[in-house]
């Protein structure tokens, strides 16, 4: 009889102790696995203290990654918020407030950002192909290697932005302002300077 506290794979035939030790084995690979902790998922909402009735006020908050493509997003107040390679394709960002704000590596494509405020905002590697961002302003805004293809920026203003390295083929600038930026290395086949403010502006194009 087996005594208390033996176990019994002790006392099974051989067959049975080797399915048994293969069990414990099994199990103890497993375990790791079973107690890791699910994979984040990437947010596609924001915060509801965000909302302040049917205005967005989610200044310096943390939105990295967020799936925002296609929402209405004028007027909102993201002040320093943290839009790291977040998805605003296509967003409306007509005179939202993102000044200071992180939107690096993010996609804005084809957003409309008619008289957005992104001074000082920090949007490098930023793809903004085909904006629309009559009259916004980009002061001191760090926009180095963002992509700016087919882009509609009127009276934009660009005062002491750096867009090293940007690329900004066929981009229609009619009326911006480029003082003091800095386009070393910047791309710009086929964009449009006329009437541009070019005072101080380093690598700016001579033949406007």
């Amino acid at each position: 009889m087996t005594s208390v506290g033996t176990p019994l794979i002790a006392h099974a035939s051989p067959p049975v102790r080797a399915l048994g030790r293969m069990a414990i084995a099994a199990i103890l690979l497993l375990s790791p696995l079973a107690a890791a902790p699910a994979a984040a998922q990437v947010a596609s909402e924001l915060p509801d203290d965000c909302m302040a009735g049917e205005k967005i006020v989610c200044p310096g908050r943390d939105l990295r990654h967020i799936i925002l493509k296609g929402r209405d997003l004028s007027g909102a107040d993201l002040k320093g918020a943290n839009l790291a390679h977040a998805n605003l394709r296509g967003a409306n960002l007509k005179g939202t407030d993102l000044s200071g704000a992180t939107l690096d590596g993010a996609d804005l494509e084809a957003a409309h950002m008619q008289g957005a405020k992104l001074e000082g905002a920090s949007l490098r590697g930023a793809k903004m192909d085909y904006i629309r961002a009559a009259s916004a302003d980009f002061a001191k805004a760090d926009l180095t290697a963002s992509t700016i293809e087919f882009a509609w920026l009127p009276r934009v203003n660009l005062k002491g932005a750096r867009l090293v390295n940007a690329n900004l083929q066929e981009t229609k600038l009619p009326g911006a302002t480029l003082e003091d930026a800095d386009l070393t290395g910047a791309w710009f086949p086929f964009a449009n300077f006329q009437e541009v403010v070019m005072t101080g502006c380093k690598d700016c194009p001579t033949d406007w």
